[in-house]
């Protein structure tokens, strides 16, 4: 990548490992050229070497003369670099048909199921337009289908955008590396083309659904503890994605999603890093899964919300600016730049100390076992546990199998009154 840039309206060098970027008479320079690129004129800046000589390698990459400015960051040292746009700003033929296929599957989807669709949708102020968008009894979701590349600020202001006319946005991708995960609701699927798309193929959702699991961490638990690998004691909370279920749980399919998330039978979430109040996970969830999780954190010990990720200040080496074309070793070097997203890293695990008392189903006694040594005897027997996992029913209070392997808090009479 290249240390330096032609400005094409001030007609001036830029080197970007100086502070002052060669021009100390110009302290707003740096917030002029960091500008996104749909906020400001897209030939603002150059490849000095095209500057200098008319033609560059980039021409040769299928990359345009023109520069955007990036930060990057190596072994903990953030620089500033230019790089190459690409010569092509509007979709593909072939990204233009998979949008259309995806926005008449999911106004079909939605119709089938008696909701209404309108693809193409405008707000009553002409300011939001969704690819479709879907009208259910809890929901209108502004379904986006995006397989063209497009900013994370662009995806965040379109975002907010609809949520302040009453519209849920959901945004779907077909890679896991797109700038448009976790920073709205969104979900994954695959990059099939536009035919396997019209068809009647379940289309399955491959990233951006998860599903609540947890469990208190003893020794009977089908969970290995995710801490240390023994028990705990505490309680462990995971949002997973279908096959880690346990038991595993079957894949959501768009077609499915189209009617669940505009009747609220699923519901986005945003969920804050445990350790790192700057991360956090947007996902689609079962409501069920939603509402047992708001149970277990409670109104009292709810998560750090989470903030937005600062970037980091960038070092200016000093060095003599280059204005030598990289667009090729670029290439080689920084072949895949952008970091894979779809990693759902804030989802799990959370660990509580203990099982909150507000989530039992049976109402805990005070744990003190009355019966006699005899009675702990036909009970160890008639459970098939050894007389030292005999303890008191969290219900009743009569003496079951409540420690070790296969054991239970409750007898089977006072679980099946909660059911």
């Amino acid at each position: 990548m290249a240390n330096g840039v032609w400005h094409t309206g001030y007609h001036i060098k830029i080197e970007l490992t100086h502070a002052d970027l060669g021009h100390p008479d110009r302290p707003g320079l740096l917030d002029e050229i960091t500008t996104p690129i749909e906020q400001r004129d897209r030939e603002l800046l150059q490849c000095l070497r095209h500057h200098g000589t008319g033609i560059c390698r980039a021409e040769e990459e299928d990359r345009s003369p023109w520069m955007t400015i990036r930060r990057r960051t190596i072994g903990g040292v953030t620089t500033l670099v230019a790089a190459h746009l690409p010569v092509r700003t509007r979709p593909t033929a072939e990204e233009s048909d998979k949008h259309k296929a995806l926005k008449e599957r999911i106004a079909r989807a939605a119709q089938r199921h008696g909701l209404s669709a309108q693809i193409e949708a405008r707000s009553t102020d002409g300011k939001v337009r969704s690819d479709v968008l879907v009208t259910g009894g809890a929901e209108r979701i502004g379904w986006e289908a995006q397989y063209s590349p497009i900013t994370a600020s662009t995806v965040r202001r379109r975002s907010a955008a609809a949520v302040d006319r009453g519209i849920m946005p959901l945004w779907v991708t077909n890679d896991d590396r797109a700038a448009l995960i976790d920073r709205a609701p969104w979900v994954r699927v695959d990059d099939w083309s536009w035919h396997e798309i019209a068809s009647e193929r379940a289309m399955l959702v491959r990233g951006g659904v998860r599903h609540l699991q947890d469990w208190a961490c003893t020794p009977a638990a089908q969970r290995p503890c995710p801490l240390n690998g023994s028990s705990c004691g505490g309680l462990h909370v995971h949002w997973d994605l279908p096959v880690l279920c346990l038991p595993p749980k079957p894949h959501t399919r768009v077609d499915d999603l189209v009617t669940a998330s505009a009747e609220g039978d699923y519901v986005p979430m945003k969920i804050p890093a445990q350790h790192n109040p700057r991360a956090s996970t947007r996902l689609w969830v079962p409501a069920a899964d939603r509402d047992r999780w708001r149970d277990i954190i409670g109104e009292d010990e709810t998560l750090p919300e989470a903030e937005p990720s600062a970037e980091a200040s960038p070092t200016f080496t000093e060095e003599d600016l280059d204005p030598t074309c990289r667009c090729g070793e670029d290439t080689r070097v920084f072949d895949d730049r952008r970091p894979r997203r779809d990693h759902a890293d804030a989802s799990g695990p959370h660990t509580f100390p203990e099982v909150p008392q507000r989530i039992f189903r049976i109402p805990r006694q005070p744990q003190r076992l009355t019966a006699s040594p005899e009675q702990r005897a036909s009970a160890a027997q008639r459970y098939g546990c050894p007389v030292w996992y005999v303890g008191p029913c969290a219900g009743c209070g009569a003496p079951i199998h409540r420690y070790g392997a296969g054991s239970a808090h409750a007898c089977a009479t006072c679980r099946r009154r909660v059911h």
